[in-house]
């Protein structure tokens, strides 16, 4: 005796990978919309708050954005092939020997870099203060980067409070920078529309 085939198993087989391709196209557009909710919410004058994000140091430890709670952070996004990042890492050296003392930590995120000359980088410009990895540029995604450098200002409480979107040479501006983050002021420039 020979069975029927029933209809909707060739349609059933189909279904199934366009289910995955839809479920992944959601997941890239979730991660997308958070990217650009960040830029969005500075441009709005909101304070929205940095993702809790960890990344891997350049001797193999791990350093989190939550270890960090508490101290007012100028995370500064760079790589060693970029010719603005040459300009503003003396700036951001200063910057740190200057308000550290206060409470203020400058982290340097290398992002999209190979290690080595990432280090050479470092060394070259006499950097002191802490850098970390972003090598795939996952985490310079998640704040919803457009380039290097870039720059975010976390408050004390974990929110960022503004960015400077591209390179910044005015010293004047690091330090006003600088002192509103050591304030709590969400007063860092933000680029109008």
């Amino acid at each position: 005796m020979r069975t029927r085939e029933h209809p909707s198993r060739p349609w059933a087989a189909l279904l199934i990978p366009v289910a995955i391709l839809l479920g992944f196209l959601a997941l890239v557009t979730a991660q997308h919309q958070r990217s650009l909710a960040i830029g969005t919410a500075l441009a709005r004058g909101e304070t929205p708050p940095a993702p809790p994000v960890t990344f891997p140091t350049f001797d193999g430890g791990r350093v989190s954005l939550s270890d960090l709670r508490g101290h007012a952070i100028v995370m500064n996004f760079w790589a060693s092939w970029c010719v603005p990042c040459r300009e503003e890492a003396p700036l951001l050296e200063g910057i740190w020997n200057e308000y550290r003392e206060k409470g203020l930590i400058v982290l340097g995120v290398d992002t999209q870099d190979l290690s080595e000359p990432a280090q050479g980088f470092i060394k070259r410009f006499g950097i002191t203060y802490p850098n970390v990895r972003d090598p795939d540029g996952t985490v310079a995604h998640l704040f919803g980067t457009t380039g290097v450098p870039e720059t975010f200002f976390i408050g004390a409480d974990g929110r960022i409070l503004g960015r400077f979107p591209g390179e910044e040479v005015a010293v004047s501006a690091w330090h006003a920078a600088a002192e509103a983050l050591l304030a709590g002021r969400a007063h860092v420039p933000w680029p109008a529309p």
